[in-house]
């Protein structure tokens, strides 16, 4: 065995192209795309989505208007949508109802009459609240929070048939 030349004098390193290169990396960081999956745990605040922190911010903004307002309100549901359904795309041509909150003609929210859906079935009054439309005019939470207060007194005082001052109680 000679140390001057030919392949037996150097040692020999097998290396499967898959096998060693996949056990080196991490299976977490592939592609250097960062990391997968969760980085919080469930339970904690900041993993919640947008949606679910609105719902829980329009829950907060409601209360105070339901402890006073709680057997006025028992027939009235609050929902929230993503965006408002428009039947034209011009937008000169848009006519709102008296029971929708318009900025800038664009909805914020609707109150939806109790009626009777499509089966026959009586349904309940209904606040619609729109999210998006409302998070482009909120510059932060405080602001949102007072936005979406604003609005839900709105609503309800159309929905009661009163002042909007009488339902924040001023």
């Amino acid at each position: 065995m000679s140390r001057t030349g030919g392949p037996e004098a150097y040692p020999r390193h097998v290396v499967t192209a898959r096998g060693s290169r996949s056990r080196s990396r991490i299976r977490r960081d592939r592609r250097g795309r960062g990391l997968r999956g969760p980085l919080y745990p469930s339970s904690v605040p900041v993993s919640r989505s947008r949606a679910q922190r609105f719902d829980a911010l329009v829950l907060q903004a409601l209360e105070p208007i339901e402890q006073r307002w709680h057997a006025e309100l028992t027939q009235l549901d609050v929902a929230v949508d993503e965006v408002p359904e428009v039947g034209t795309t011009r937008p000169d041509k848009v006519v709102w109802d008296d029971d929708v909150v318009v900025d800038a003609n664009v909805p914020l929210a609707r109150l939806v009459p109790a009626g009777v859906d499509r089966r026959g079935l009586p349904t309940q009054a209904r606040i619609v609240l729109y999210r998006r439309p409302l998070e482009a005019r909120a510059r932060d939470g405080t602001d949102m929070a007072d936005l979406l207060h604003d609005v839900l007194v709105e609503q309800v005082a159309t929905y009661l048939g009163l002042d909007p001052d009488v339902i924040e109680g001023q």
